[in-house]
């Protein structure tokens, strides 16, 4: 079993991305409706943010409710609105004890009014902080974001404010959700599920992927520290050969 001692500060992630995954199923193998695993899965969410917080983690980004969720029964919905407002509500001041600076990508104006109310009010509180950032990822999906970010930058270039041969990387990166935020680094799935389901996709180019056969409530701290290692033990060439790397 790994331990704490064992994550070297020079190695591990700046950047850590987790799809949250099985809520639901841990919730119906229990007997239970969907809801109780969301439910449930906030305790997980608190904490894997002071785990990340305790490691030293500059950035944790949650995939909280995807452009795709809001087909999903409306009942279902509401709870998770309904938790993440009373969350938020909860976790401000534990944000200001641990210096977190609380962050959102997505369209959240597409979120019920009090939502969108309380993300602007914890981001506007924490603001100044300057240790981990938070960054919850809600009605969020990939492609969108970037199709806006092409949407942006076509306008602009029609504008004459940006030359079609200047566009770069870096412009791309500019006019994404994530612009504040660096690439990922590791992107953990927990419940076995093997897919990205539109999740930043443009930022875990060279991310190392992390699948775990566990559902998102009984995601511990363990597992997190097991991932860390996993991650600090491979090579991350970024198309190099071992040898230049050496």
């Amino acid at each position: 079993m790994n331990t704490i001692e064992e994550i070297d500060d020079r190695k591990k992630p700046r950047h850590i991305a987790i799809i949250m995954d099985g809520n639901g199923r841990w919730a119906k193998e229990k007997g239970r409706l969907r809801v109780f695993g969301h439910e449930n899965g906030v305790t997980t969410v608190r904490r894997t943010v002071e785990s990340c917080v305790k490691f030293g983690i500059d950035y944790l980004t949650l995939y909280t409710f995807s452009t795709e969720n809001w087909n999903r029964p409306k009942y279902e919905i509401d709870t998770l609105m309904r938790l993440l407002v009373s969350s938020l509500k909860k976790e401000l001041k534990t944000f200001n004890k641990n210096n977190v600076r609380f962050n959102t990508i997505g369209d959240i104006k597409a979120l019920p009014k009090n939502a969108y109310e309380e993300l602007l009010e914890v981001m506007e509180k924490t603001k100044e902080n300057t240790g981990m950032t938070l960054t919850l990822a809600l009605s969020y999906g990939a492609r969108d974001e970037m199709l806006n970010a092409v949407k942006q930058i076509a306008v602009k270039v029609k504008n004459n404010i940006i030359s079609p041969e200047n566009i770069d990387e870096t412009i791309i990166n500019n006019h994404l959700y994530t612009h504040n935020l660096p690439d990922v680094d590791l992107l953990i799935r927990t419940s076995g599920e093997h897919r990205i389901s539109n999740f930043l996709l443009w930022q875990i180019a060279y991310a190392e992927l992390y699948f775990i056969d566990v559902y998102w409530p009984d995601f511990k701290e363990q597992h997190l520290i097991e991932a860390i290692i996993d991650y600090q033990n491979r090579e991350r060439r970024f198309g190099k050969t071992s040898e230049q790397l050496n």
